[in-house]
């Protein structure tokens, strides 16, 4: 099993969870939601040796993608982005995205790799497991790194809570009841990393989630 070591930044106006996910022999690093402040980032990058070979998109709302443009730039090589292709219409359209009401410019953007529900790919020396959790938004994508027992959950599963459901492409029932047959079905002894807040466990949702009870 690869030694995978997770940074944690909350960035933003919307303090939202920007991970750092890298192999500590290899140094090589993935961003998930580089939400804002490109240059902490990059800086944050530099100073522990890491070497950016990938951004993951939980979803395409701008406090969870602001700072990518500019990030991508400060990285100095070419990144791949990977997001869920059934989020690439959230991801171009400033209305759904949010950038349209949340920030001074309109955002849009074309991720080089669209993942789709089931799919794995390999990154860090390990392998990823892509659940796709319609709800939050219709393509929100949940990152599962089974051999090190992590849940890149985005805005989709908060510790005692769910996402929204009231933005452009949500739906609270579907919501639910995805998380209940694609994420609740994973081994109790998960570590959730969600998009905002705390982490919890899998274990723990399923005890103490008010909105998943019954």
């Amino acid at each position: 099993m690869q030694d995978i070591i997770v940074i944690t930044n909350q960035l933003g106006s919307f303090m939202t969870n920007c991970y750092t996910v890298y192999n500590s022999a290899t140094r090589e690093a993935v961003i998930i939601d580089p939400a804002a402040n490109a240059r902490f980032i990059s800086n944050m990058l530099v100073s522990q040796q890491l070497n950016c070979v990938a951004v993951l998109l939980t979803h395409g709302h701008i406090d969870h993608m602001e700072a990518l443009p500019e990030l991508l730039n400060l990285i100095g090589h070419k990144v791949p982005v990977y997001a869920s292709a059934s989020e690439a219409e959230v991801l171009n359209d400033p209305r759904k995205n949010l950038s349209a009401m949340l920030t001074d410019q309109v955002v849009t953007l074309k991720p080089d790799v669209l993942l789709e529900d089931g799919q794995t790919i390999e990154l860090l020396g390990t392998r990823i497991q892509c659940i796709l959790v319609p709800g939050h938004t219709q393509g929100g994508m949940c990152y599962y790194l089974e051999e090190n027992q992590m849940l890149f959950s985005g805005d989709t599963l908060f510790a005692r809570s769910i996402g929204r459901s009231d933005f452009p492409t949500g739906d609270g029932d579907l919501l639910i009841r995805m998380i209940r047959e694609r994420l609740l079905v994973l081994p109790d002894a998960v570590t959730v990393y969600p998009g905002h807040n705390e982490r919890t466990t899998i274990e723990r949702e399923k005890v103490s989630n008010p909105f998943l009870a019954g």
